[in-house]
């Protein structure tokens, strides 16, 4: 008798998950089950009617390494090599990244000049930051925060300033809550096998599974430093969904869950708000808080843990200004949590993607990235900010910050509600706990998505192509 595999969440890691599923040879009958009214979670794009591309979450792709790799074959067995649209590394977008500190824009060092002389914000060259870590000696902690790490071995001015803008720009974090082991793994490993991070970073790059495709052996010879697709990311999303109907994958939108239970058969019962589904193994790819709830009260260890796994909420705002111009080009500016709370950063969507600026002539493209660890405190609850406040905070952040005065001739403001999770001190421990728990009870339940082993686009791909190949074998 065929197997049922229910997947449920239809964002990009339940997406991947019901590909791999469906591409093996002895496929299982697949469900996918979506509480909201659309597929494809955070990746989601709006297109306007003069061919315009707004992001309201991830933008681009990086290409490094095995995840990136590994994303790039999906992309290419999905035939949308024609649809990539690559930043190579001679792109201003690649060379040029900016911090906001002190009331004025800050290019960060780059290239060897940039590291032996003095470069604003930071008030001496970052070579003695290097010299100072390869001089540093190893931590004996099993684990660290961010900005205690970096200050360590770095320094304290790198830690505050540099440091501090990256994990804002990445995990919409704060650096002296997140932990490196979880969040920056090859840096803690670098420092736990070399014993300097410099040194591990230089020595250390394994080889990694054979994932090349025509489409990474580009992006390693023209050195991409990111990759759009044409129609936005939510292109990637849609055509798994494609994909998936040829394949007689069921599909269901809408679909709330009530509870998950077992049955005296083994099996999985899964309760909706309208009926009910039965499945032998279930891959849940919805946040762990989420999941946390739907567990039957027998797996309250397991639901504890997935519920200290915490997730912060972004305000986004895209704006577009015809017949403008950016005081200077590249791919955006962070901003230190010490320069303005509030506001993460700033990213120019134009500069890196000229292709979706639509067909109305010359314009400006910008997302403004608000919140994160520090959206209650700015703005309060992020489910009743009224957008008008955001608005208003992201164009006065533009006009102050890039000088651009206009009226925005497009808006659009979007609140992420706990979009991005916090892998705080001691998330190796919770995972590996749960890990234990499932392998222990032999639950046929698989965890994947951003909420364990990676935040990024590329780390969701990847958890969910390993969690398949682990069932399937």
């Amino acid at each position: 008798m065929q197997r049922t595999v229910a997947v449920v969440g239809g964002g990009i890691s339940g997406l991947t998950a019901c590909y791999h599923l469906a591409r093996s040879p002895n496929a299982p009958k697949i469900i996918l089950l979506e509480g909201s009214g659309r597929l494809g979670g955070w990746l989601h794009s709006t297109r306007t009617e003069d061919r315009a591309v707004f992001e309201h979450g991830p933008r681009g792709i990086r290409p490094a390494g095995t995840v990136g790799k590994n994303t790039l074959l999906m992309v290419s067995e999905l035939g949308l090599d024609a649809d990539v649209l690559p930043v190579p590394g001679d792109h201003p977008a690649s060379k040029n990244r900016y911090l906001y500190v002190s009331g004025a824009l800050h290019r960060l060092p780059s290239g060897i000049g940039g590291v032996l002389r003095t470069v604003p914000p930071f008030t001496r060259p970052l070579l003695w930051s290097g010299l100072r870590e390869l001089a540093a000696p190893r931590g004996t902690q099993p684990d660290e925060t961010i900005h205690s790490f970096v200050s360590r071995r770095f320094g304290k001015e790198l830690a505050d300033i540099a440091i501090d803008s990256l994990c804002r720009g990445v995990f919409a974090g704060d650096s002296r809550a997140l932990s490196v082991r979880s969040c920056f793994p090859a840096l803690f490993e670098a420092e736990r096998r070399w014993r300097s991070v410099i040194l591990g970073m230089a020595l250390g790059g394994g080889k990694g599974p054979a994932l090349d495709s025509a489409l990474s052996r580009r992006a390693r010879d023209e050195r991409w430093s990111q990759w759009s697709l044409r129609g936005g990311m939510e292109t990637l999303p849609e055509a798994l969904q494609d994909y998936l109907r040829g394949r007689g994958v069921e599909m269901h939108c809408h679909a709330r869950l009530r509870r998950l239970e077992r049955t005296a058969a083994e099996c999985w019962q899964i309760t909706l708000e309208d009926g009910s589904v039965r499945a032998d193994h279930v891959i849940s790819a919805i946040p762990a808080r989420a999941l946390a709830v739907l567990l039957p009260g027998w797996a309250e260890p397991l639901a504890q843990e997935l519920c200290s796994i915490e997730a912060v909420s972004v305000g986004v705002v895209n704006l577009q200004y015809n017949g403008a111009t950016l005081p200077i080009t590249g791919f955006g500016h962070l901003v230190p949590s010490f320069e303005d709370r509030s506001l993460l950063g700033i990213v120019y969507d134009s500069v890196a993607f000229p292709e979706q600026n639509g067909t109305r002539g010359p314009s400006v493209r910008l997302t403004v990235m608000l919140g994160g660890a520090w959206f209650e405190q700015g703005f309060g609850d992020p489910g009743t900010v009224p957008q008008a406040v955001l608005l208003s905070r992201a164009k006065e952040a533009v006009r102050a910050h890039l000088g651009i005065v206009a009226k925005p001739s497009h808006t659009i403001v979007k609140v992420l509600k706990a979009c991005i999770p916090q892998y705080t001190l001691g998330h190796w421990q919770r995972t590996g706990t749960i890990s234990r728990y499932l392998e222990q009870e032999r639950l046929p339940l698989s965890l994947i998505g951003a909420s364990y082993q990676g935040v990024s686009v590329n780390d969701c791909i990847y958890s969910a192509k390993t969690a398949v190949t682990r069932l399937l074998d």
